[in-house]
């Protein structure tokens, strides 16, 4: 199957496009956005990497180009390690992970990427004799190590980028403020949060809730796009977060740690049986 075909996408803003994997029929699909600026473009989050996403970006008109100098660079910025979102980062020569994660995507472990892939959630093949117990997060060096407070510059778009942990040790989300548009990756998305993979902490979780409330407050959101599912605005974001924020209590903690530990231990013995 060619990368035209895997993928698909549409435009949601000026320079903004949504694309996803068409024949990975799963919760775990994740939205991949492309941000074409004015000197770079900048694509969050890469899908699994299946099939090639630059050639798909390439072949469907979607990378920028500056006025004498060709095609803009492209970087490639993983919201989070998590297979879903890091698979085919890859295929890109400038990759961006938060400096919390970048041990586990540079030696490719696919525990801390949480890989779980099954055959029924691809629903065709992307090569002849594909099969998920083969699937791995290949091993990247990234070129930019982000932290708290960094700034992406697209030239006529800037994404700063705020460090979420909870979900994630890495976790961050992305900040258009001239737009207020919110790049939220696994943070918050319009379903339930998870805060019980291995490397998920929910104290950290209700401290990054509590920073999305205040950007709500401040009126610095106008737009959510997540990780997952589809786009929401700053009234459903304010619900969401203050919903986890309530919630996380005792009981919660309780039952967090103990699927924590099942997950943990399941996500263990599965990697170990796909490296023999």
């Amino acid at each position: 199957m060619s990368a035209t075909e895997w993928y698909a996408h549409k435009s949601v803003a000026e320079g903004v496009f949504w694309i996803q994997e068409r024949f990975y029929e799963s919760g775990n699909r994740a939205n991949i956005w492309l941000l074409r600026g004015s000197h770079q473009d900048v694509v969050i989050d890469a899908g699994l990497g299946l099939r090639s996403l630059p050639e798909y970006l390439a072949a469907a008109g979607l990378l920028g180009e500056t006025s004498g100098r060709g095609r803009n660079p492209l970087l490639a910025v993983a919201s989070h390690v998590h297979f879903d979102h890091s698979g085919g980062l890859h295929q890109f020569p400038q990759v961006g992970v938060h400096m919390a994660e970048v041990e586990a995507l540079a030696s490719g472990d696919n525990y801390e990427t949480v890989t779980w892939l099954n055959d029924t959630e691809v629903v065709r093949e992307p090569a002849p004799g594909w099969r998920a117990r083969g699937y791995r997060v290949k091993a990247v060096q990234p070129t930019h190590i982000l932290q708290e407070g960094d700034v992406i510059n697209l030239g006529d778009k800037q994404l700063r980028v705020l460090h979420m942990p909870g979900h994630s040790r890495g976790s961050i989300c992305l900040h258009d403020r001239e737009n207020k548009m919110l790049f939220s990756g696994d943070v918050v998305y319009d379903g339930a949060m998870i805060d019980w993979l291995p490397y998920s902490n929910i104290g950290d979780y209700v401290r990054s809730c509590e920073r999305l409330v205040q950007l709500v407050d401040e009126e610095q959101v106008e737009q959510v796009l997540p990780g997952h599912f589809n786009t929401f605005g700053p009234k459903r974001l304010h619900q969401l977060v203050s919903s986890y924020i309530s919630n996380a209590g005792v009981c919660h903690r309780f039952s967090a740690r103990a699927i924590k530990s099942v997950a943990s231990l399941a996500l263990r013995v599965s990697n170990s049986r796909n490296t023999c």
